[in-house]
Protein backbone atom coordinates (compact mmCIF):
# COMPACT_ATOMS: atom_id res chain seq x y z
CA UNK A 1 0.00 0.00 0.00
CA UNK A 2 1.27 3.34 -1.06
CA UNK A 3 -0.07 6.67 1.37
CA UNK A 4 1.04 10.10 0.52
CA UNK A 5 -0.59 13.17 2.52
CA UNK A 6 -1.54 16.47 1.92
CA UNK A 7 -2.76 19.16 4.03
CA UNK A 8 -5.23 21.66 2.96
CA UNK A 9 -7.52 24.23 3.99
CA UNK A 10 -10.21 24.07 6.16
CA UNK A 11 -8.21 21.80 8.98
CA UNK A 12 -8.33 18.77 6.45
CA UNK A 13 -5.72 16.01 4.91
CA UNK A 14 -5.66 14.53 1.80
CA UNK A 15 -4.88 10.92 1.64
CA UNK A 16 -3.82 9.47 -1.55
CA UNK A 17 -3.99 5.80 -1.01
CA UNK A 18 -2.92 2.56 -3.41
CA UNK A 19 -3.43 -0.20 -3.12
CA UNK A 20 -0.89 -3.15 -4.45
CA UNK A 21 -1.75 -5.32 -6.88
CA UNK A 22 -0.79 -8.38 -4.50
CA UNK A 23 -2.64 -6.88 -1.56
CA UNK A 24 -5.96 -6.34 -4.55
CA UNK A 25 -5.86 -10.21 -5.56
CA UNK A 26 -6.41 -11.34 -2.03
CA UNK A 27 -8.96 -9.24 -1.04
CA UNK A 28 -10.85 -10.70 -4.43
CA UNK A 29 -10.22 -14.22 -3.32
CA UNK A 30 -11.64 -13.19 0.18
CA UNK A 31 -14.47 -11.86 -1.98
CA UNK A 32 -15.04 -15.62 -3.71
CA UNK A 33 -15.41 -17.02 -0.58
CA UNK A 34 -17.86 -14.40 1.26
CA UNK A 35 -19.92 -15.11 -2.10
CA UNK A 36 -19.26 -18.55 -2.78
CA UNK A 37 -20.18 -19.77 0.86
CA UNK A 38 -24.25 -18.25 0.20
CA UNK A 39 -24.52 -18.74 -3.23
CA UNK A 40 -25.42 -22.49 -4.63
CA UNK A 41 -23.88 -22.68 -8.29
CA UNK A 42 -25.47 -25.24 -10.69
CA UNK A 43 -23.45 -28.36 -10.31
CA UNK A 44 -21.86 -27.93 -7.43
CA UNK A 45 -22.85 -27.72 -3.77
CA UNK A 46 -23.04 -24.58 -1.96
CA UNK A 47 -19.92 -23.08 -0.92
CA UNK A 48 -17.91 -25.71 -3.26
CA UNK A 49 -17.89 -24.12 -6.84
CA UNK A 50 -14.02 -23.49 -7.82
CA UNK A 51 -12.85 -20.00 -8.24
CA UNK A 52 -13.15 -19.70 -11.57
CA UNK A 53 -16.91 -21.07 -12.14
CA UNK A 54 -17.60 -18.44 -9.06
CA UNK A 55 -15.80 -15.46 -11.49
CA UNK A 56 -17.57 -17.03 -15.09
CA UNK A 57 -21.06 -17.03 -12.63
CA UNK A 58 -20.94 -13.38 -11.18
CA UNK A 59 -18.43 -11.98 -13.22
CA UNK A 60 -15.04 -10.56 -11.89
CA UNK A 61 -16.63 -6.83 -11.77
CA UNK A 62 -18.70 -8.02 -9.10
CA UNK A 63 -16.04 -9.99 -7.64
CA UNK A 64 -14.04 -6.52 -7.60
CA UNK A 65 -16.47 -4.76 -6.42
CA UNK A 66 -17.36 -6.66 -3.12
CA UNK A 67 -13.61 -6.76 -2.45
CA UNK A 68 -13.41 -2.84 -2.48
CA UNK A 69 -16.55 -2.52 -0.62
CA UNK A 70 -14.33 -4.76 2.22
CA UNK A 71 -11.32 -3.57 1.29
CA UNK A 72 -11.34 0.03 1.06
CA UNK A 73 -12.20 1.06 5.27
CA UNK A 74 -9.64 -1.39 6.22
CA UNK A 75 -7.00 0.27 3.52
CA UNK A 76 -8.15 3.57 5.05
CA UNK A 77 -8.31 2.54 8.98
CA UNK A 78 -4.66 1.79 8.44
CA UNK A 79 -3.29 4.85 6.58
CA UNK A 80 -4.88 6.83 9.04
CA UNK A 81 -2.89 4.94 11.74
CA UNK A 82 0.23 5.08 9.89
CA UNK A 83 0.15 8.62 9.24
CA UNK A 84 -1.04 9.36 12.57
CA UNK A 85 -4.09 11.56 10.91
CA UNK A 86 -6.32 12.53 13.90
CA UNK A 87 -9.55 12.37 11.90
CA UNK A 88 -12.21 14.06 13.65
CA UNK A 89 -15.22 12.96 11.13
CA UNK A 90 -15.75 10.57 8.60
CA UNK A 91 -14.39 11.58 4.80
CA UNK A 92 -15.39 12.39 1.98
CA UNK A 93 -13.55 9.39 -0.76
CA UNK A 94 -13.27 9.64 -4.18
CA UNK A 95 -12.42 6.52 -5.84
CA UNK A 96 -10.18 6.83 -8.38
CA UNK A 97 -9.38 3.37 -9.99
CA UNK A 98 -10.78 0.10 -8.32
CA UNK A 99 -9.02 -3.08 -9.92
CA UNK A 100 -6.48 -2.44 -7.98
CA UNK A 101 -7.89 -0.21 -5.92
CA UNK A 102 -7.03 3.96 -5.87
CA UNK A 103 -8.64 6.28 -3.64
CA UNK A 104 -8.40 10.12 -2.43
CA UNK A 105 -9.55 10.83 1.41
CA UNK A 106 -10.31 14.16 2.42
CA UNK A 107 -10.22 13.83 6.14
CA UNK A 108 -11.38 16.84 8.56
CA UNK A 109 -8.79 16.82 11.50
CA UNK A 110 -8.50 18.80 14.95
CA UNK A 111 -8.55 22.66 14.55
CA UNK A 112 -5.99 24.82 15.20
CA UNK A 113 -5.96 27.70 16.93
CA UNK A 114 -3.46 30.54 17.27
CA UNK A 115 -3.95 33.26 20.44
CA UNK A 116 -1.89 35.81 20.59
CA UNK A 117 -1.06 37.51 24.24
CA UNK A 118 -4.61 38.06 25.89
CA UNK A 119 -3.06 39.95 28.86
CA UNK A 120 -4.07 43.23 26.48
CA UNK A 121 -7.75 42.46 26.87
CA UNK A 122 -8.56 45.18 29.27
CA UNK A 123 -12.26 46.58 30.35
CA UNK A 124 -13.62 48.67 32.94
CA UNK A 125 -16.20 47.73 34.96
CA UNK A 126 -19.81 49.51 33.77
CA UNK A 127 -20.75 51.55 36.75
CA UNK A 128 -24.26 50.73 38.00
CA UNK A 129 -26.81 53.14 38.74
CA UNK A 130 -30.52 53.20 40.17
CA UNK A 131 -32.31 56.11 39.08
CA UNK A 132 -35.83 57.25 40.22
CA UNK A 133 -37.47 57.38 37.86
CA UNK A 134 -36.35 53.63 37.13
CA UNK A 135 -37.95 53.02 40.37
CA UNK A 136 -40.81 54.86 40.09
CA UNK A 137 -41.10 53.54 36.09
CA UNK A 138 -40.62 50.09 37.61
CA UNK A 139 -43.63 50.40 40.84
CA UNK A 140 -45.89 51.29 38.36
CA UNK A 141 -45.54 48.51 36.22
CA UNK A 142 -46.37 46.17 39.08
CA UNK A 143 -49.22 48.36 40.18
CA UNK A 144 -50.69 47.88 36.55
CA UNK A 145 -50.14 44.21 36.43
CA UNK A 146 -51.93 44.17 39.85
CA UNK A 147 -54.77 45.57 38.99
CA UNK A 148 -57.63 44.22 37.53
CA UNK A 149 -59.59 44.74 34.02
CA UNK A 150 -63.15 46.19 35.20
CA UNK A 151 -66.18 46.68 32.98
CA UNK A 152 -67.01 49.96 31.24
CA UNK A 153 -70.15 51.65 30.04
CA UNK A 154 -68.22 54.34 27.31
CA UNK A 155 -66.34 54.43 24.70
CA UNK A 156 -63.03 52.08 23.64
CA UNK A 157 -59.60 53.81 23.98
CA UNK A 158 -56.59 53.05 24.32
CA UNK A 159 -55.28 50.60 26.45
CA UNK A 160 -58.72 49.05 26.86
CA UNK A 161 -59.25 44.94 26.84
CA UNK A 162 -61.91 44.63 24.17
CA UNK A 163 -64.11 41.23 23.95
CA UNK A 164 -64.61 41.17 19.80
CA UNK A 165 -66.29 38.99 16.93
CA UNK A 166 -63.85 39.67 13.93
CA UNK A 167 -64.37 38.64 10.54
CA UNK A 168 -61.51 39.25 7.91
CA UNK A 169 -62.61 38.40 4.04
CA UNK A 170 -59.73 38.82 1.23
CA UNK A 171 -61.05 38.82 -2.62
CA UNK A 172 -64.32 37.23 -0.91
CA UNK A 173 -62.76 34.22 1.06
CA UNK A 174 -63.11 34.32 4.53
CA UNK A 175 -59.44 34.10 5.81
CA UNK A 176 -60.08 35.56 9.47
CA UNK A 177 -63.43 34.21 11.76
CA UNK A 178 -62.72 34.24 15.67
CA UNK A 179 -65.61 34.68 17.98
CA UNK A 180 -65.63 36.12 21.72
CA UNK A 181 -61.46 36.93 21.17
CA UNK A 182 -59.82 39.36 23.62
CA UNK A 183 -57.77 42.32 22.02
CA UNK A 184 -56.14 45.28 23.82
CA UNK A 185 -56.75 48.68 22.04
CA UNK A 186 -52.45 49.11 21.94
CA UNK A 187 -50.36 49.08 19.00
CA UNK A 188 -47.05 48.75 19.99
CA UNK A 189 -47.85 45.21 21.53
CA UNK A 190 -46.30 42.38 19.70
CA UNK A 191 -47.65 41.26 16.52
CA UNK A 192 -50.12 43.99 16.45
CA UNK A 193 -51.77 44.87 12.90
CA UNK A 194 -50.89 47.83 11.49
CA UNK A 195 -54.29 50.05 11.96
CA UNK A 196 -56.40 47.73 13.86
CA UNK A 197 -56.68 48.85 17.33
CA UNK A 198 -56.87 53.13 15.36
CA UNK A 199 -60.04 51.57 13.40
CA UNK A 200 -61.81 50.38 16.97
CA UNK A 201 -60.85 53.54 18.88
CA UNK A 202 -63.79 54.85 19.61
CA UNK A 203 -65.88 52.01 19.07
CA UNK A 204 -69.04 51.69 22.10
CA UNK A 205 -70.47 48.19 23.37
CA UNK A 206 -72.46 45.89 20.71
CA UNK A 207 -71.18 49.01 17.90
CA UNK A 208 -69.83 47.17 14.43
CA UNK A 209 -67.34 48.26 12.63
CA UNK A 210 -66.22 47.60 8.90
CA UNK A 211 -62.56 48.94 7.56
CA UNK A 212 -60.03 47.59 5.46
CA UNK A 213 -56.55 46.89 5.50
CA UNK A 214 -53.39 45.43 4.47
CA UNK A 215 -52.32 42.53 5.85
CA UNK A 216 -48.60 41.90 6.53
CA UNK A 217 -46.38 40.34 3.98
CA UNK A 218 -45.54 37.50 6.47
CA UNK A 219 -49.51 36.83 7.03
CA UNK A 220 -49.13 33.60 4.45
CA UNK A 221 -50.72 33.42 0.64
CA UNK A 222 -53.07 35.97 2.11
CA UNK A 223 -49.70 38.73 2.67
CA UNK A 224 -49.73 42.06 0.88
CA UNK A 225 -53.35 41.83 0.44
CA UNK A 226 -56.26 43.73 1.35
CA UNK A 227 -58.78 42.44 3.98
CA UNK A 228 -61.93 43.75 4.86
CA UNK A 229 -62.61 43.66 8.56
CA UNK A 230 -65.88 43.34 10.09
CA UNK A 231 -65.56 43.85 14.13
CA UNK A 232 -68.28 43.52 16.84
CA UNK A 233 -67.25 45.04 19.79
CA UNK A 234 -68.95 42.52 23.06
CA UNK A 235 -67.57 44.47 26.00
CA UNK A 236 -64.93 47.12 27.12
CA UNK A 237 -63.22 46.86 30.00
CA UNK A 238 -60.46 49.18 31.56
CA UNK A 239 -58.16 48.48 34.68
CA UNK A 240 -58.91 50.12 37.94
CA UNK A 241 -54.92 50.78 39.57
CA UNK A 242 -54.86 50.44 43.25
CA UNK A 243 -54.00 53.51 45.68
CA UNK A 244 -50.07 53.79 46.27
CA UNK A 245 -50.46 52.67 50.29
CA UNK A 246 -49.15 50.07 52.55
CA UNK A 247 -52.28 47.96 51.52
CA UNK A 248 -51.30 47.94 48.27
CA UNK A 249 -48.34 46.89 49.38
CA UNK A 250 -49.52 43.71 51.40
CA UNK A 251 -51.92 42.76 48.29
CA UNK A 252 -48.42 41.66 46.72
CA UNK A 253 -47.49 39.34 49.37
CA UNK A 254 -43.63 37.66 49.72
CA UNK A 255 -43.90 39.83 53.61
CA UNK A 256 -43.72 43.05 52.37
CA UNK A 257 -45.86 44.85 54.75
CA UNK A 258 -45.43 48.76 53.63
CA UNK A 259 -44.98 50.85 50.27
CA UNK A 260 -41.42 51.59 51.09
CA UNK A 261 -40.24 48.23 51.55
CA UNK A 262 -42.00 47.36 48.13
CA UNK A 263 -39.31 50.49 46.74
CA UNK A 264 -36.66 49.12 48.69
CA UNK A 265 -36.94 46.02 46.68
CA UNK A 266 -37.76 47.10 43.68
CA UNK A 267 -34.49 49.09 43.99
CA UNK A 268 -32.23 45.99 44.95
CA UNK A 269 -34.14 44.04 42.22
CA UNK A 270 -33.13 46.63 39.77
CA UNK A 271 -29.82 46.88 40.88
CA UNK A 272 -29.26 43.32 40.79
CA UNK A 273 -30.65 43.21 36.79
CA UNK A 274 -28.19 45.70 35.97
CA UNK A 275 -25.43 44.23 37.28
CA UNK A 276 -25.94 41.12 36.01
CA UNK A 277 -26.51 42.86 32.59
CA UNK A 278 -22.93 45.04 33.03
CA UNK A 279 -21.28 42.24 33.91
CA UNK A 280 -22.90 39.79 30.90
CA UNK A 281 -21.66 43.37 28.38
CA UNK A 282 -18.36 42.77 30.11
CA UNK A 283 -17.95 39.30 29.43
CA UNK A 284 -19.26 39.60 26.07
CA UNK A 285 -16.86 42.50 25.43
CA UNK A 286 -13.66 40.69 26.62
CA UNK A 287 -14.91 37.29 24.72
CA UNK A 288 -15.08 39.27 21.28
CA UNK A 289 -11.58 40.74 22.11
CA UNK A 290 -9.86 37.57 22.70
CA UNK A 291 -11.46 36.21 19.55
CA UNK A 292 -10.15 38.91 17.46
CA UNK A 293 -6.57 37.62 18.93
CA UNK A 294 -7.10 34.48 17.63
CA UNK A 295 -6.16 32.82 14.07
CA UNK A 296 -8.13 29.95 13.86
CA UNK A 297 -8.59 27.05 11.01
CA UNK A 298 -10.98 24.32 11.59
CA UNK A 299 -12.94 22.06 9.18
CA UNK A 300 -16.26 22.83 7.74
CA UNK A 301 -17.84 19.57 9.56
CA UNK A 302 -17.96 21.40 13.01
CA UNK A 303 -19.61 24.78 11.14
CA UNK A 304 -22.16 22.07 9.57
CA UNK A 305 -23.28 20.20 12.97
CA UNK A 306 -23.42 23.22 14.63
CA UNK A 307 -25.89 24.12 11.96
CA UNK A 308 -27.64 21.02 12.43
CA UNK A 309 -27.78 22.15 16.01
CA UNK A 310 -29.64 25.51 15.19
CA UNK A 311 -31.86 23.68 12.51
CA UNK A 312 -33.20 21.42 15.77
CA UNK A 313 -33.83 24.61 17.95
CA UNK A 314 -35.36 26.00 15.19
CA UNK A 315 -37.67 22.94 15.08
CA UNK A 316 -38.56 22.94 18.49
CA UNK A 317 -39.63 26.43 18.54
CA UNK A 318 -42.00 25.77 15.47
CA UNK A 319 -43.51 22.54 17.55
CA UNK A 320 -41.81 19.78 15.35
CA UNK A 321 -40.20 19.33 11.91
CA UNK A 322 -43.41 19.92 10.19
CA UNK A 323 -44.00 23.26 11.60
CA UNK A 324 -40.71 24.57 10.54
CA UNK A 325 -41.47 23.02 7.11
CA UNK A 326 -44.74 25.43 7.08
CA UNK A 327 -43.06 28.60 8.42
CA UNK A 328 -40.44 28.31 5.70
CA UNK A 329 -43.42 27.59 2.85
CA UNK A 330 -44.61 30.68 3.98
CA UNK A 331 -41.49 32.43 3.19
CA UNK A 332 -41.46 31.04 -0.07
CA UNK A 333 -37.86 29.95 1.09
CA UNK A 334 -36.27 25.97 0.97
CA UNK A 335 -34.35 24.48 4.08
CA UNK A 336 -31.06 24.80 2.25
CA UNK A 337 -31.23 28.31 2.00
CA UNK A 338 -32.49 28.93 5.70
CA UNK A 339 -29.78 26.43 6.34
CA UNK A 340 -27.17 29.15 4.70
CA UNK A 341 -28.46 31.57 6.42
CA UNK A 342 -27.85 30.29 9.62
CA UNK A 343 -24.28 29.34 8.28
CA UNK A 344 -22.68 32.78 9.68
CA UNK A 345 -24.35 32.69 12.89
CA UNK A 346 -22.70 29.16 13.38
CA UNK A 347 -19.69 29.79 12.45
CA UNK A 348 -19.78 32.44 14.88
CA UNK A 349 -20.79 30.08 17.63
CA UNK A 350 -18.00 27.65 16.80
CA UNK A 351 -15.13 29.78 16.56
CA UNK A 352 -15.88 31.39 19.87
CA UNK A 353 -16.51 28.03 21.37
CA UNK A 354 -12.66 26.81 20.04
CA UNK A 355 -11.23 30.10 20.91
CA UNK A 356 -12.61 30.11 24.81
CA UNK A 357 -11.38 26.20 24.90
CA UNK A 358 -8.26 27.32 23.94
CA UNK A 359 -7.89 30.10 26.26
CA UNK A 360 -9.22 28.03 28.84
CA UNK A 361 -6.34 25.43 28.21
CA UNK A 362 -3.99 27.99 28.72
CA UNK A 363 -5.29 28.92 31.89
CA UNK A 364 -4.85 25.54 33.53
CA UNK A 365 -9.05 25.53 34.00
CA UNK A 366 -10.15 22.18 34.84
CA UNK A 367 -13.84 20.69 36.12
CA UNK A 368 -14.00 18.13 38.99
CA UNK A 369 -16.14 15.63 39.99
CA UNK A 370 -16.97 17.65 43.23
CA UNK A 371 -17.56 20.93 40.78
CA UNK A 372 -20.10 18.62 39.24
CA UNK A 373 -21.78 17.27 42.54
CA UNK A 374 -21.87 21.12 44.10
CA UNK A 375 -23.48 22.58 40.62
CA UNK A 376 -26.11 19.71 41.09
CA UNK A 377 -26.38 20.12 44.71
CA UNK A 378 -27.00 23.42 43.74
CA UNK A 379 -29.68 22.72 40.94
CA UNK A 380 -31.50 20.84 43.27
CA UNK A 381 -32.21 23.49 45.60
CA UNK A 382 -34.80 24.88 43.09
CA UNK A 383 -35.74 21.13 42.25
CA UNK A 384 -38.82 18.96 44.63
CA UNK A 385 -38.56 15.83 42.53
CA UNK A 386 -35.61 13.71 43.06
CA UNK A 387 -35.96 12.15 40.16
CA UNK A 388 -33.88 15.48 38.75
CA UNK A 389 -30.97 14.06 41.08
CA UNK A 390 -31.29 10.71 39.29
CA UNK A 391 -31.07 12.29 35.95
CA UNK A 392 -27.76 13.76 36.67
CA UNK A 393 -26.64 10.48 37.91
CA UNK A 394 -26.23 9.59 33.89
CA UNK A 395 -22.68 10.24 32.18
CA UNK A 396 -24.40 12.17 29.36
CA UNK A 397 -25.72 14.75 31.93
CA UNK A 398 -22.71 14.80 33.87
CA UNK A 399 -20.57 15.66 30.88
CA UNK A 400 -23.09 18.10 29.96
CA UNK A 401 -22.84 20.16 32.84
CA UNK A 402 -18.98 19.77 33.11
CA UNK A 403 -19.12 21.69 29.81
CA UNK A 404 -21.50 24.23 31.17
CA UNK A 405 -18.72 24.46 33.88
CA UNK A 406 -15.78 24.61 31.97
CA UNK A 407 -16.79 27.46 29.50
CA UNK A 408 -18.30 28.84 32.68
CA UNK A 409 -15.03 29.04 34.46
CA UNK A 410 -13.37 30.18 31.54
CA UNK A 411 -15.56 33.07 31.07
CA UNK A 412 -15.01 34.19 34.49
CA UNK A 413 -11.36 33.87 34.26
CA UNK A 414 -11.15 35.98 31.44
CA UNK A 415 -13.16 38.56 32.89
CA UNK A 416 -10.92 38.58 36.26
CA UNK A 417 -7.87 39.29 33.38
CA UNK A 418 -9.77 42.26 31.53
CA UNK A 419 -10.68 43.98 35.10
CA UNK A 420 -8.06 43.56 37.00
CA UNK A 421 -5.95 40.46 37.43
CA UNK A 422 -2.88 39.16 35.80
CA UNK A 423 -2.86 35.54 33.79
CA UNK A 424 -1.89 32.76 35.46
CA UNK A 425 0.36 31.69 33.07
CA UNK A 426 3.17 33.38 31.65
CA UNK A 427 3.29 33.68 28.25
CA UNK A 428 7.26 32.71 27.38
CA UNK A 429 6.41 34.10 23.45
CA UNK A 430 4.36 36.83 21.67
CA UNK A 431 1.84 34.04 19.78
CA UNK A 432 0.36 30.93 21.76
CA UNK A 433 0.39 28.26 19.57
CA UNK A 434 -2.50 25.09 19.91
CA UNK A 435 -0.58 22.03 21.25
CA UNK A 436 -1.13 20.64 17.94
CA UNK A 437 0.64 23.44 16.01
CA UNK A 438 3.69 22.99 18.60
CA UNK A 439 4.18 19.53 17.13
CA UNK A 440 3.42 20.72 13.72
CA UNK A 441 6.74 23.13 14.05
CA UNK A 442 8.89 20.66 15.88
CA UNK A 443 7.91 17.77 13.74
CA UNK A 444 7.94 19.39 10.66
CA UNK A 445 4.60 19.22 8.12
CA UNK A 446 3.37 15.79 7.81
CA UNK A 447 2.14 16.61 4.30
CA UNK A 448 5.65 17.34 3.43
Amino acid sequence: MKVSTDRIEGSQVVLNIEVDAEEMESAIKKAYHRLGAKTTVPGFRKGKAPPEMLERYFGREALVEDAVEHLLPEVYDRAIQEQEVDAIAQPQVEVLQIDPLSFKATVPVQPTIELDDYHQVKFEQEAVVVTEEEEAEALEKIRYMQAPWTPMERPAKSGDLLAIDVEGTVEGEVVINEKEGWYQLSPDLPNALPGFTEQLEGAEKGEERVFTLTLPAEQGESGGKECSFKVLVNEIKEKKLAEMDDDFAKSLGQGLETLDSVKEKIAADLRSRKEMEAKNNLEEKAIKALVDLARAEFPDIMVQNEIDHLMSEQERHFGDRHGLEDYLNRLKKTQEEFRNELRPMAERIVLRSLVLQRFAELEGIEVSAADIDAEVENMMQYASDEGVRRLFDSSSARESLRRNLFIRKAIDRLAEIATAGEASVALEKESVVSPAKEEEDENGDATE
